[in-house]
């Protein structure tokens, strides 16, 4: 799934509980459900992930709900590999506020009882949203990845298709702000000490680490640390920028270089410093990237979340590119610290005891329900369908109210998802001003206009659901109406 990816190791899939049991019969013995019906929905559900198959399924908390599974709201994963559950696909869940049937299965998805449907957000495509929109339904959004991976979501239009929202954004509905890290012991683990990587200086290696295959990406990151490279040593490893080899066959491997294998985290600890830069740029889109160097005691150069500052543990630890008038500039203030190891030391006094002095840190990760590597807790996925799952749970008791009120009692309003929940800007280059790029510059071939088309297409499938289109195949035609009144306004 990308850079971010879900990280699931051995985390919180509950592992102690009681293997998956299927409650797919529920369903069946309500008779056959009601079909599709609808131009471009698959039947196919998608195989579960690998990760899963060692996974015990999470339940839920548990409730007092006497419910039986055929008198239960359902939630749909639409995008069926997320699925929480082995080895069926349909499980009872047993949350806080009530339970609920959740299930991968296509077949419901115009059942009257299926409440929700759930939506990976890089797999949501507007040409391929469900249509017509059923309006007992609502549309629940998880999407934890890369802005990159979706740029439809960071539009008004897109995100306001939603209901519900679970991303990085700390103004989500369910945030997955700090999903890359485990918690303060993470933080705290001992760094390699000044002397081994002055050191490691010594025997020719560069202050600075550079480690990035995925090239060409929204934030332009190659751009500028190829101007860095003009003023200070940066030894890069991956295919982006590529100019020194590791030093054997088994950590060259992508497969060892994109987890936490203790060789390789031992190789790049000795790094003073490591360029620290996102994929796209987004306020809370925070990812391993950034936490990795300062779990193993290096001094992340970081690009990224605007809003980084308000998860760091203290007031220095981190330093950030734009802080910077230059390339150039930066490259100084790193020499100055690569040759003044009482300065460089400063960045990593967070790791001392008493060390994280963020508030805002420490009560978050004590306020997250969900756990990163902490088989005591369950993990984000079963988290945001436990939320969804009471969210519909009180909507549906308050309907009833409200009907059985004869209207004396309001109808409970929709809950929209706000720009907040996502909102990622417009790429910018790496380095320098869009009008200093050439005319076929690939980066402002592809982003810019991927960013642009977005918000038509978000645009495209709301004036769909608004006017109650069931045919795909529209959607096309919708992008062309949007095509012509822009070009008829400018």
């Amino acid at each position: 799934m990308g850079g971010a990816g879900l990280g699931w190791g051995p985390a919180g899939l509950w592992v102690m509980l009681a293997l998956a049991w299927s409650v797919g019969a529920a369903l069946a013995a309500e008779g056959p459900a009601e079909p599709c019906g609808t131009e471009g929905w698959a039947q196919d559900v998608v195989p579960p992930g690998a990760a899963f198959v060692a996974a015990a399924s999470y339940r839920g908390p548990g409730n007092n709900d006497t419910r039986s599974n055929k008198a239960l709201p359902i939630l749909l994963w639409w995008s069926g590999s997320l699925f929480p559950h082995f080895p069926g696909d349909t499980e009872r869940i047993d949350c806080p506020r009530g339970s609920c049937l959740v299930t991968r299965s296509r077949r419901v998805a115009r059942h009257r009882r299926t409440k929700a449907l759930i939506f990976y957000g890089t797999d949501f495509r507007a040409y391929e949203a469900p249509l017509p929109r059923l309006p007992h339904q609502t549309w629940a959004l998880f999407h934890e990845e890369s802005p990159m991976n979706n740029y439809v979501l960071s539009h008004s239009p897109g995100i306001r298709l939603f209901n519900y929202t679970a991303t990085f954004r700390r103004e989500s509905d369910y945030p997955l702000t700090l999903q890359w890290l485990p918690g303060t012991g993470y933080l705290r683990a001992a760094a390699v000490s000044l002397a081994e990587k002055d050191a490691w200086r010594r025997k020719g290696y560069g202050p600075v680490l550079y480690m990035q295959s995925h090239c060409d990406v929204p934030s332009d990151r190659d751009r500028y640390v190829r101007e860095l490279m003009k003023y200070i040593q940066v030894d890069s490893y991956g295919k982006c920028l590529h100019n020194r080899e590791l030093p054997s066959e088994r950590l060259r491997d992508t497969s060892t270089a994109t987890t936490e294998d203790s060789e390789f985290m031992t190789f790049i600890a000795r790094y003073k410093f490591h360029l620290a830069l996102e994929n796209a740029i987004c306020d809370d889109y925070m990812t391993e990237k950034l936490w990795r160097p300062m779990h193993l005691g290096a001094v992340p150069v970081y690009r990224g979340s605007p809003a980084v500052q308000d998860w760091m543990p203290n007031n220095l630890s981190i330093i950030l590119i734009d802080d910077f008038d230059s390339p150039q500039e930066l490259a100084k203030y790193l020499d100055f610290l690569d040759k003044n190891g009482e300065e460089y030391l400063k960045y990593l006094e967070y790791k001392n005891v008493g060390g994280i002095k963020n508030q805002f840190l420490l009560e978050s990760l004590e306020k997250r329900e969900w756990g990163v590597n902490d088989m005591t807790l369950p993990n984000y996925l079963n988290g945001f369908e436990c939320f969804i799952c009471d969210k519909e749970n009180t909507r549906v008791k308050e309907e009833q109210e409200h009907k059985k009120s004869r209207g004396k009692i309001p109808a409970p309003k929709p809950h929209i998802a706000q720009f907040k929940h996502m909102g990622c800007p417009m790429p910018t280059p790496g380095f320098g001003s869009v009008e200093d790029l050439s005319e076929g510059d690939s980066w402002k071939e592809m982003w810019l206009q991927d960013y642009w088309q977005s918000l038509d297409q978000g645009e495209a499938l709301t004036a769909m659901i608004h006017r109650n289109e069931s045919h795909q195949g529209r959607f096309w035609d919708y992008m062309h109406e949007i095509f012509l009144k822009r070009t008829r306004q400018h």
